[in-house]
């Protein structure tokens, strides 16, 4: 088969390298990709990245699956326009994807079919937004309606700190437009998870579940970012929370979206909130998470593109569940200097080739390219350095022995990954 990915982050690199390994895979392609997955994969010449030039060139090679990445095509409709002509594809639809794409459309499909999460409202000007945090009180929480790579979210511990977060996101000082449309949220307390399912419209498949790190600071401090680390399983997920996370919030959001008239297709990410009252939606994602998909992936013993042509073609329920390798994984994030804000890039990077050469562990390259045949940093998340290990520890110490090896000007990394796990 000939598969095609979209994307050109770590969370790609880690699809492209376990779809390879897959038998009946025999070319892989990825647009736009990186220096990693150039060596891997593919990478098409297409001036045009908008979905209908991709889905003519899907269409012209005769592309059997094609997978997308990031949120930011689902939301534009590259699914619609693949559809369209007949061409197979995983992940959402554009109306689909809004549970993502717009938070005020995912909380109010949450209020009002009984899904457990944050109490809300939305707002799109100040004055409104103003006197309701004002009477709420903090801690409480600030989002942008719209995609904002991770970005768009801050925990507000003062009313002060809200009010000026409020102001920033509607003003589109914070995210630009995306913020413009506000949700104010409450503030829940307690362990984050994240739980990704495979899905065809009724039926889903749960992944093993995983724990990320979105703050840039250790101790989970500071702004938040695309995500610095994860580690995978989560040792608070016993199989009776997964059930209860099924039962509770993924089967009833793919019943609430059919009762909305849309069909769900694709992964359905829930970033949960472990609450003493159970568990509550934090957020939907409607894609792979980055950097969940690096540590989920390496346990994966399952044909992923079996998983993938599964939920496309509607029998998911047909399969038995996924193996995953008993191990833990962790991954680690080297990030540029000023990230999250605006990256220092342009620097040769050195040690991959070693790392690479280790047992168990994955070099997946991010914001990486090739410039007279050195590879440089071309982005604020630069590689995710991820291994297994039997036992967490084990796996930690691993990723941060090969990060000792790895160096580029203004490296930085967290080295408390998976102290919760811990």
């Amino acid at each position: 088969m000939k598969v095609l990915v979209i994307g050109s982050g770590g969370r790609e690199h880690a699809l492209v390298h376990k779809l390879k390994d897959s038998t009946k895979v025999n070319s892989i392609w990825c647009y736009p990709g990186n220096a990693g997955i150039s060596c891997i994969a593919q990478i098409p010449n297409i001036a045009d990245p908008s979905p209908s030039s991709l889905a003519e060139f899907a269409d012209s090679m005769g592309i059997d699956l094609t997978v997308v990445g990031p949120e930011g095509y689902l939301a534009e409709g590259i699914v619609d326009a693949f559809q369209e002509r007949g061409l197979v594809i995983f992940g959402p639809s554009k109306a689909a994807a809004q549970l993502e794409s717009s938070k005020a459309f995912a909380k109010n499909l949450m209020a009002k079919y009984g899904i457990p999460t944050a109490a809300h409202r939305v707002f799109s000007d100040f004055a409104s937004a103003k006197a309701y945090i004002e009477n709420a009180g903090a801690p409480i929480v600030i989002k942008a309606d719209g995609l904002a790579a991770g970005k768009g979210v801050v925990v507000a511990n003062s009313t002060a700190e809200a009010l000026a977060a409020a102001e920033a996101a509607l003003t589109g000082a914070l995210v630009g437009e995306a913020g413009r449309r506000i949700v104010v949220e409450e503030f829940l307390s307690g362990e984050e998870v994240s739980i990704l399912a495979l899905c065809n419209g009724t039926n889903c498949l749960l992944l093993t579940p995983s724990q990320d790190h979105k703050t840039i600071g250790e101790g989970d401090t500071g702004p938040n970012t695309g995500g610095m680390g994860a580690y995978s399983p989560v040792p608070v997920v016993d199989k009776a929370l997964e059930d209860e996370i099924l039962n509770t919030i993924i089967e009833p959001t793919l019943k609430a979206l059919h009762q909305e008239g849309i069909k769900y297709t694709g992964v359905l990410y829930a970033g949960l909130m472990l609450t003493k009252s159970g568990p509550k939606v934090v957020e939907f994602n409607c894609r792979f998470g980055d950097p969940e998909t690096q540590v989920i992936l390496p346990r994966l013993k399952t044909d992923l593109l079996e998983l993938l042509l599964a939920s496309c073609e509607g029998r998911l329920h047909l399969l038995p569940p996924p193996e995953w390798d008993p191990r833990p994984c962790v991954c680690v994030i080297a990030a540029s200097k000023g990230y999250p804000g605006t990256p220092e890039t342009g620097f040769p990077i050195n040690g991959v080739d070693r790392i690479e050469s280790w047992d168990d562990v994955y070099v997946y390259h991010a914001g990486t390219a090739f410039q007279n045949q050195q590879l440089i940093t071309s982005g604020g998340r630069v590689l995710g350095i991820s291994s297994l290990g039997n036992d967490m520890q084990a796996a930690l110490d691993k990723a941060y022995q090969a990060l000792e090896d790895l160096s580029f000007e203004g490296m930085y990394y967290r080295k408390d990954i998976g102290w919760r796990a811990l």
